[in-house]
């Protein structure tokens, strides 16, 4: 890391919990490693204790910072502003500080469409299935839908306080791109069925399954698994979840959220710097 000096500019992730990322590791090499006078580091801020946190950090002149759960959509409330993606999928995961000014950005979906690519995946003009209504679940289905997937299905729980915010979303998919975005319920096992029977990817888009409780799936159902099916997980702690072990072993192709956080990583990292991040150094350094 740079010798930390009176001019350093502090960026950081807030989320809860947050003690597991490795985002610091990644941000500080990239300084490091171009020799910019910028920190990173984690403050554990769960949605509660956000509002006074964000004004705490704007008061002290913070360039930037990233949110990971359950912070991502109460952030939406406290931006000055929000970039075009941002408002459409209705949750921040960037922010940067433009002379008081927080600017709220979204580089989940970008992030994640890199990284089916980065896996060998080509996911376009096919049918997925998105486990989730949250805010990097959102997130995917704007970026994957803006990109050319044919078709999304969602599920969420009905109960969910995003459910209208994400059937507003696929609505809105279907009313101006040419993808089809459908919203279901969680407990229609027959709908979730027939959606991964026609779907190329299944992923989990929730919390479900990320340490320390590590011995849940947002899928239990081993039949729902066929060898030809790709299953991705945006989880990376652990890297291999419960969902992604038994999709494995049903002979599905799984990929885990390591390059999502990489290069959702890398586009807020150019926001701040306005430099692109040392994405292949940092990726031997962490991801290999």
């Amino acid at each position: 890391m740079n010798p930390i000096t009176g001019h350093t500019k502090l960026t950081a992730l807030l989320g809860s919990p947050v003690s597991h990322s490795i985002s610091p590791l990644m941000h500080n090499e990239a300084f490091r490693k171009l020799g910019l006078d910028y920190v990173y580091l984690c403050f554990d801020v769960n949605e509660h204790a956000l509002p006074e946190a964000v004004a705490g950090l704007r008061s002290c002149g913070i360039r930037g910072f990233n949110l990971t759960m359950p912070d991502k959509n109460k952030m939406v409330e406290l931006a000055d502003e929000l970039s075009p993606a941002a408002r459409l999928i209705g949750a921040v995961n960037t922010v940067v500080n433009e002379k008081g000014r927080l600017i709220g950005h979204n580089t989940d979906g970008i992030g994640y469409m890199h990284s089916v690519k980065d896996a060998g995946y080509d996911i376009l003009g096919k049918t997925i299935t998105i486990m989730g209504a949250g805010g990097a679940a959102t997130a995917i289905c704007a970026q994957a839908a803006l990109d050319g997937v044919a078709k999304i299905h969602i599920f969420a729980r009905r109960t969910s306080r995003f459910w209208d915010r994400t059937q507003h979303l696929a609505d809105t998919i279907n009313a101006s791109l040419p993808c089809r975005a459908e919203l279901h319920d969680n407990e229609d096992k027959t709908a979730l069925r027939q959606a991964v029977e026609e779907s190329a990817l299944l992923l989990n888009a929730t919390s479900v399954g990320m340490a320390p409780n590590t011995e849940a799936s947002i899928i239990t159902d081993r039949n729902l698994f066929r060898e030809d099916l790709i299953v991705s997980d945006v989880i990376y702690n652990p890297r291999e979840t419960k969902f992604l072990k038994l999709a494995r072993e049903a002979g599905c192709r799984t990929f885990n959220g390591m390059y999502m956080l990489l290069y959702q990583g890398a586009e807020a990292f150019r926001i701040w710097t306005g430099v692109d991040m040392p994405v292949e150094h940092i990726k031997r350094m962490y991801f290999s």
